[in-house]
């Protein structure tokens, strides 16, 4: 199936799912969708549930599974980064924290090159009796991309992850204006649905290469529309408003360790040795980060304890003089009067 048309569908499904669930329990917010926030949310379901979906399954087709699990884990970094250029992030060059963080920004760099221009030996399967139809692994060796489509499809990951992390910053900043997630999920899934559309219907003009058939694809796109798109959008809006950001892409390198085992078991794919090196340079590089963060946190958090200990004393040091000067006050008008 073509990946333009996958991705229809399974903004399709997805819109199916949560369509009716928004109806039942936020039709009485629906009028508060002004024509304003129509126009953001357009913008933004292109930007993140159109174009970064087409780049990332382009990518895939081109690479491999692996590749794009590990590339995925740029996303915090890219993000850094462009909040840097849009001046809501501030790296201090002569603090660790500082330090970290661009060792991070680096980290990633480097792994994403790695995977691009090294390809490395490749590693046998973990199963040879895979659960889906798909060709041998010899067959698969013989097909293998050419270095130019590798790299192309590497840089097409990396561009998915870019409109992905502009899309994590639209997000921040539409939820701020508008913070209901229910109904920011399921407007941009329908404004998806009719831009994935249009892209399929210029991808492919054949109607009958769309027909879906009972096999592994109707599967992919039931489970990527239900459970990927619709739960899953929302799950890590939940979990973002309840633990933070940082929480949840901690948990992004497990997505990496799982994806290299399962397209390796169940599909019988052929995993390179630099995936796996630039992969692991992605994770370092995203912890790096983190520890950035967390310590220019920690710091900030010290001085705004220290800053309000200052406060505290010298509100207490002018109450003292105030005292003072109403004792003083006081006694001269006693004195007077006697």
């Amino acid at each position: 199936m073509n990946t333009f048309v996958f991705i229809f569908y399974r903004q399709a499904a997805a819109s199916l799912l949560l369509v009716p669930i928004a109806l039942l329990l936020e039709r009485h917010n629906l009028r508060s969708l002004t024509s304003g926030l129509l126009l953001k949310l357009f913008f933004c379901a292109l930007v993140g549930n159109t174009l970064s979906p087409n780049l990332t399954n382009a990518s895939v087709k081109l690479t491999s599974a692996t590749v794009a699990s590990a590339t995925n884990n740029s996303a915090p970094v890219i993000t850094f980064c462009l909040a840097l250029l849009l001046r809501m992030e501030v790296v201090k060059l002569r603090s660790s924290s500082g330090v970290a963080k661009l060792a991070g920004v680096a980290l990633c760099l480097a792994g994403a090159l790695v995977i691009a221009f090294y390809a490395g030996p490749s590693l046998s399967p973990v199963n040879h009796h895979r659960a889906f139809h798909t060709v041998s692994s010899s067959a698969q060796a013989s097909r293998a991309p050419s270095r130019g489509t590798w790299i192309t499809g590497t840089f097409l990951m990396v561009l998915a992850m870019v409109t992905w992390s502009l899309w994590i910053i639209m997000q921040t900043a539409l939820l701020k204006e508008y913070p209901n997630k229910m109904l920011v999920t399921t407007v941009q899934c329908v404004f998806s649905v009719a831009q994935s559309f249009v892209a399929a219907v210029v991808a492919e003009r054949d109607f009958a290469k769309w027909k879906l058939q009972r096999d592994v694809s109707l599967l992919a796109v039931i489970y990527t529309g239900f459970v990927v798109t619709g739960v899953g959008y929302y799950l890590q809006a939940w979990c973002v408003e309840i633990k933070g950001p940082v929480f949840l892409a901690v948990w992004t390198p497990l997505s990496f360790v799982l994806t290299i085992f399962c397209s390796s078991f169940f599909l019988g794919e052929i995993v390179h040795l630099g995936s796996i090196l630039g992969g692991i340079l992605l994770v370092v590089g995203l912890y790096s980060l983190f520890w950035g963060k967390s310590m220019e946190t920690k710091v900030s958090s010290m001085v705004n304890a220290v800053n309000g200990g200052n406060d505290a004393q010298e509100h207490q040091g002018h109450t003292g003089e105030d005292k003072e000067e109403t004792e003083l006050v006081t006694s001269t008008l006693a004195i007077e009067r006697v």
